[in-house]
């Protein structure tokens, strides 16, 4: 029997077909982040035990675009563009649990399949999706600076249908990127059970997840307009938009390396 290699599947004798490399993972992109409020209710259906809504405005949601390249350790994808290069936009509530408020991605669309894989990992729903947003540019022909007066815009589409799109006008400096994505991640891990008519999961369990290094660029703030759009097999329109809170652009670097289990459920 050949012992198999591999962090992720499809799992060979040299390793090498994985789908994606064992943490650390390395992420540089541009964060566009629009936090508007809903109904704390929408919020609710969206927490499953044994996380409760958060205290203090309890209606928060981020939408988030970001334009990333990421890389392991090696950082060998760098030279292979195809393997570093993606872009997703995710939905951010923040939640409690043990008197603790917790971030956590409720919806999140992605481009590459590795995206995906590395969400399964980490906890985070992820789905594929086509997610594009304006690129800011030192040269100002055809690409905004990040500076006061600058216009952004970003859209995100599944199944052949748009979600949502956003133009986001920069207005002045900001000493943060927002509030609703600054906590650590409550996530669930789960795989549903195969007997055919069982219920319950195979295996699930609740964890804490985040960034383990944070490097981060001046934070702008801004005017959003943000609309969203009904889909047959998405319900990101249900978390409707009552009130902007405000738009924000930011570049960063982040490493993940692991998270927590909080409870075996």
């Amino acid at each position: 029997m050949t012992a198999q290699q591999g962090f992720f599947y499809p799992r060979t004798s040299t390793g090498r077909a994985a789908l994606i490399p064992a943490p650390p993972w390395y992420y540089s992109g541009d964060l566009l982040t629009v936090e508007y409020r809903t109904d704390p209710a929408r919020v609710a259906e969206l927490l499953p035990a044994p996380l409760e809504l958060a205290d203090e405005d309890p209606g928060a949601v981020a939408l988030i675009w970001a334009d990333w390249q990421s890389c392991s350790a090696s950082r060998e994808e760098l030279l292979d563009p195809v393997r570093a290069q993606y872009k997703e936009a995710f939905v951010v509530v923040r939640c409690s649990y043990q008197g603790r408020t917790y971030s956590r991605c409720v919806y999140i669309w992605v481009d590459k399949d590795f995206a995906v894989a590395r969400g399964i990992h980490q906890g985070y729903p992820k789905k594929l999706g086509s997610i594009w947003q304006t690129r800011p540019h030192p040269f100002s022909q055809a690409a905004p600076q990040i500076a006061a007066g600058a216009k952004f815009g970003a859209t995100l589409a599944a199944g052949d249908r748009r979600l949502a799109e956003v133009v986001l006008t920069l207005t002045a400096e900001s000493e943060t990127n927002g509030f609703v994505n600054a906590n650590p991640m409550a996530h669930h891990r789960i795989l549903p059970n195969i007997a055919r008519g069982a219920a319950g999961d195979a295996f699930a369990e609740l964890i804490e997840t985040g960034a383990s290094e944070v490097q981060a660029g001046q934070a702008w703030r801004g005017e959003a307009d943000l609309r969203l759009f009904e889909a047959p097999t998405e319900e990101l329109a249900r978390l409707e938009v009552h009130e902007i809170i405000g738009g924000y652009y930011r570049q960063v670097g982040v490493v993940w390396d692991g998270g927590t289990s909080l409870k075996m459920l």
